[in-house]
């Protein structure tokens, strides 16, 4: 145990324990720490942690207890009711799965524990084992400094790769010693403090027409938006794409009061606050305040000023000033939660990727719909016809991206019908980093199995793990003032219902989300539905990348990336004081300054490494 470790810093994480005498040492070192506590029938600590005046919603019955942490509209009284019907932890399978909302759920029954958390990464639940017993937590920082771990560097190379969606190994803890449960999956530690991961959710498969899928979708998002609006008086939203606009006048459609935020764009192009102004027009009920452009910092903006104390590096952090902008403001006007439409991109503009299957299953539609997407990106017509006619396994593919971490960046004329877009390394990778790097995902790829069986719904459920891992960051930033972030897409329930739909419905070049624009007939008004256009952030980011140079130029001083011996510092500076080449991606460098600045916050907040 280390006695200076994030535990104290940090606000809303708990750790969750088997009831077995072997936990004893862990309960007792986090009993030391002045944690808050909920305990096993037998008195044995459970449930530990700081609960961020987020109580726990907790039933028992016998020696029975159930918890619940997050999004959701349970009572004490339906878990206690859940509880005595409760003989074993899988018991709860035959209501949980219908709940909605995002939460943790923990079981204590028959002297086993289960512990789960979301589909996607929005809800995580890490394990490690220490004293000869299993535990498990929300955040993976928590776990290392129970076990006194350090940072996994051969891990920490995987985040140089210019894309985070690389399943398994871009969700594999940043710590030694510490792993994660995958989504769809749950843990359960047994009498004797043995945990072992089951499987616990699977993708529907895809075959509902529209008009059923986009009623079960307009009802699973009204539940999701439901179960955090109820029994408020006020709410905040973002307003701007069809997304985050569908979830705001779910939000509006009762008596809550809803206060909209939209932030203009710098881009002339830009068009949300246009169509947040005739959304609030035809609703007439809501407050509505748009921020001008020039009031949002850019890119890059306030790096060394990060201090959030994050379990792994945050991408975000790049944009984290920006970012809080609208947070703060909800903030300050009296918001305690904020919904927002992340998530809705991966789940509803359907993936390319499924044409793969659809033409081996209805050739003629999936011929049409791939001339139609070629036309408009446009795609190389060889490399078309060969991701098409490639039946590579996903263990395969994984290892061809292990082989080619060097080479060039894939063209912008190549197709999206793979099991993903390759990564690469950057530039300033070290031959090390880079040899790290492919080691893991080598050895990943020996035993690998994709997140669905086909590549369209692979793709939009990694997309899903991706983005929602920073997600839950961001609501970590706006917690420290109060705000609760709410991403009603991530649900379990929604991811459900949007990825029932059959593909052909939903993926199409010559619609936009078709399948939320149907389901949100006669919710969102008719002229906001009309919308098929989303604004995009490259003239922010050049923008911000020349204004805020001397910050990035000072994270290659002293890099503590470099001293890990992961990057060339001098490369990397070399790269910083022009703009970016081309064939050089913003996510390249997005992930290269998320780890340094990580590193350095762990520095000042004295986490072991």
């Amino acid at each position: 145990m280390t006695s200076h470790g994030p535990l104290e810093a940090l606000v809303g994480w708990f750790v969750v324990l088997p009831d077995d005498a072997s936990a004893a040492p862990v309960g007792e070192a986090l009993r030391a720490r002045s944690v808050q506590e909920i305990s096993h029938s037998s008195g044995r600590p459970w449930l530990l942690g700081h609960w961020d005046g987020a109580e726990p919603t907790v039933g028992a019955a016998g020696t029975t207890r159930i918890a619940v942490l997050g999004d959701h509209a349970l009572t004490a009284r339906r878990l206690t009711a859940e509880a005595a019907r409760t003989r074993t932890v899988n018991d709860i399978d035959h209501w949980a799965t219908r709940l909605p909302g995002s939460f943790h759920l923990v079981a204590s029954a028959g002297g086993q524990v289960r512990v789960q958390g979301s589909v996607t990464g929005l809800r995580p639940v890490f394990h490690a084992r220490a004293h000869g017993t299993h535990m498990a937590g929300d955040r993976a920082d928590v776990l290392a400094d129970l076990l006194d771990a350090g940072i996994d560097e051969r891990r920490l190379a995987l985040r140089l790769l210019n894309s985070s969606a690389l399943h398994p190994v871009t969700a594999l803890p940043v710590w030694r010693g510490v792993d994660a449960v995958p989504g769809g999956h749950c843990l359960v530690i047994d009498a004797q403090g043995h945990g072992r991961t089951l499987t616990r959710w699977t993708p529907p498969e895809p075959v509902l027409p529209m008009a059923e899928g986009a009623a079960a979708l307009r009802d699973a998002l009204r539940d999701a938006v439901a179960a955090r609006v109820h029994g408020r008086d006020l709410v905040s939203c973002d307003l701007g794409g069809l997304d985050s606009t569908s979830v705001c006048c779910l939000a509006a459609d009762g008596p809550t009061r809803v206060i909209a935020y939209t932030a203009d764009a710098r881009d002339p192009m830009g068009t949300d606050a246009d169509w947040a102004r005739r959304t609030v027009a035809a609703l007439g009920t809501v407050e509505h305040h748009v921020i001008a452009g020039d009031d949002v910092p850019l890119v890059y903006d306030g790096l060394a000023d990060a201090d959030d104390l994050f379990d792994e590096p945050c991408p975000a952090v790049v944009h984290r000033t920006g970012w809080l902008v609208v947070p703060r403001a909800a903030a300050e006007r009296g918001s305690h939660l904020h919904l927002t439409g992340f998530g809705g991109d991966e789940l509803l503009a359907g993936s390319p990727a499924h044409l793969h299957t659809l033409l081996r299953r209805h050739p003629g539609v999936a011929w049409q719909r791939v001339r139609g997407f070629a036309a408009q990106r446009p795609w190389s017509y060889r490399e078309t016809v060969r991701q098409l006619r490639d039946n590579s396994t996903y263990d395969t593919w994984l290892a061809r991206v292990a082989d080619r971490l060097t080479d060039a960046p894939p063209a912008e004329n190549t197709p999206t019908l793979d099991w993903g877009m390759p990564p690469r390394m950057p530039p300033w990778a070290t031959p090390d980093a880079v040899t790290a790097a492919r080691e893991v995902i080598l050895d990943a790829a020996a035993t690998a199995q994709p997140l669905a069986a086909t590549r369209g719904q692979h793709v939009e459920l990694e997309a899903m793990r991706c983005t929602s891992s920073m997600v839950r960051q961001l609501a970590q930033m706006a917690g420290r003032f109060g705000l609760g972030i709410a991403a009603p897409y991530y649900d379990d329930r929604v991811i459900e219902a949007g990825m029932a739909v059959r593909a052909q419905d939903r993926v199409t070049p010559w619609a936009y989300k078709p399948l939320i624009a149907e389901a949100m007939r006669g919710v969102v008004p008719e002229a906001s539905l009309a919308r098929h256009t989303k604004d995009e952030g490259s003239y922010d980011v050049e923008t911000g990348l020349r204004d805020h140079r001397a910050g990035l130029l000072a994270l290659c001083e002293d890099s503590r990336l470099a001293r890990l011996g992961l990057i060339d510092a001098h490369t990397l500076r070399e790269v910083c004081e022009r703009p970016l080449p081309p064939s050089l991606q913003f996510d390249a460098l997005y992930q290269t300054v998320a780890c340094e600045v990580w590193l350095r916050t762990l520095e000042t907040a004295a986490v072991p490494s």
